[in-house]
């Protein structure tokens, strides 16, 4: 079977032809067994590879699950943009929907000048605060000292389809220096059940850049997160941010993979937010 897998390699979030995550696309006729997908995910080796397949006949509705090399996720963002601009080509560019574990969420791809460009709607988001005791973990697998992070934004679990913790930072230099020992960080990660570690210093108020520890998923670092960046409109939303309605978020230029996510949201709290991103093929 392993020999008849067609896997699609894909870039999401790209920047023009560079950067980007890449991320495996697999699509099937009917469901296949979850050991099946987890096997695939760890030979494709990327962060996260998308399973989908067809729910009705016309080819817009997909059951769609995502897996690490290490675990399922029950959602991701760049993975979503990379199965967004697959079937697009291969159906036409317009609207999809995605049932996910958790959630329903629609995916519009339209063609572009660029290349695919893909818009997602994420699940609902939240966030709440950090105790003394989990801030006073991250900030030791980190590295860090309180002195070193951004007052204008507190540290918070956020959630926009999963669960990240969220450290702001106040200067870009210690998010340059990003470190942490992955096998530490991957029982920190799974003890308090999230997807990724979001390390943020602030540009201006509309520009962030963002480093993304997944050590759960048994990969260092995410060069473009899309489900943190939804889970990050919605805390900034919480925090009165004055976001405009939109926001950049610049990831994976420490890595040498610069990504770009556009996001868009409402003032409403808790209501979906929309991430966008450009899709490239990977060239093996």
């Amino acid at each position: 079977m392993k020999d008849t897998v067609h896997i699609q390699r894909i870039a999401a979030f790209s920047k023009g032809d560079k950067g980007g995550n890449p991320a495996g696309v697999v699509l099937w006729d009917t469901a296949i067994h979850e050991e099946e997908m987890s096997r695939i995910a760890a030979d494709v080796g990327y962060s996260e590879t998308v399973f989908a397949y067809p729910t009705d006949e016309t080819g817009t509705r997909w059951r769609v699950r995502y897996f690490s090399p290490e675990i399922e996720v029950p959602f991701c963002g760049h993975a979503t943009i990379a199965l967004g601009a697959v079937l697009a080509e291969q159906r036409g560019a317009g609207t999809f929907e995605f049932t996910l574990n958790n959630a329903v969420i629609p995916v519009e791809a339209r063609d572009s000048s660029d290349g695919m460009f893909v818009t997602l709607s994420s699940p609902p988001t939240r966030s709440r605060s950090l105790s003394g005791d989990e801030l006073n973990e991250l900030l030791s697998l980190f590295g860090l000292m309180l002195s070193d992070l951004d007052p204008r934004l507190p540290p918070a679990h956020i959630h926009g389809g999963s669960d990240h913790i969220l450290l702001p930072l106040s200067e870009r230099s210690k998010l340059a220096g990003m470190s942490y020992d992955l096998e530490t960080g991957r029982n920190v990660m799974l003890r308090h059940s999230i997807a990724t570690v979001m390390l943020v210093v602030v540009d201006d108020d509309q520009t962030f850049v963002v480093r993304n520890a997944f050590a759960s998923g048994g990969v260092r670092e995410d060069p473009a997160t899309g489900a943190a960046a939804a889970a990050f409109a919605g805390y900034l939303r919480d925090q009165n941010w004055q976001h405009n309605g939109h926001f950049t978020i610049r990831q994976g230029e420490d890595m040498g993979m610069p990504s770009l996510i556009n996001v868009e949201l409402e003032n409403a709290s808790g209501t979906p937010v929309r991430v966008s991103g450009r899709a490239r093929h990977i060239v093996e």
